[in-house]
């Protein structure tokens, strides 16, 4: 089972960029839909962004026009390019299929704040 490790979070300011990058330990080509989630404390748990082996992407309006994900088969990884951050994007996110499998990986804080 392939399990996905995210990295590239940290503490930004608002307006500034972070790209996110989503590690599986296994190949993801047989994957259709890979997606980026977020939660923050409190907050329900998000779907922020969906791309598929076609190259269908999907996101939530929350973010349209300021995130892009994409995903490299051959390196099994998927990113997510986030642009003009703002203190609502403050949350922990995480990499998985869709639909989500029930293991999650430890995520990645992203903290937008001045």
């Amino acid at each position: 089972q392939v399990q996905f490790v995210e990295s590239g979070g940290g503490l930004v300011q608002p307006g500034e960029s972070l790209r996110l990058s989503c590690q599986a330990t296994g190949k993801i080509f047989n994957i259709y839909a890979v997606a980026w989630y977020r939660q923050a404390p409190g907050k329900q748990l998000e779907r922020v962004a969906l791309v598929t082996n076609g190259g269908t992407t999907n996101y939530a309006d929350s973010v349209k026009g300021r995130f892009t994900i994409s995903r490299d088969n051959a390196k099994n990884t998927v990113y997510l390019q986030m642009n003009s951050l703002e203190s609502e994007d403050t949350a922990v996110y995480s990499c998985n299929k869709n639909p989500a499998s029930t293991t999650w990986g430890q995520g990645t804080q992203v903290t937008v704040s001045s």
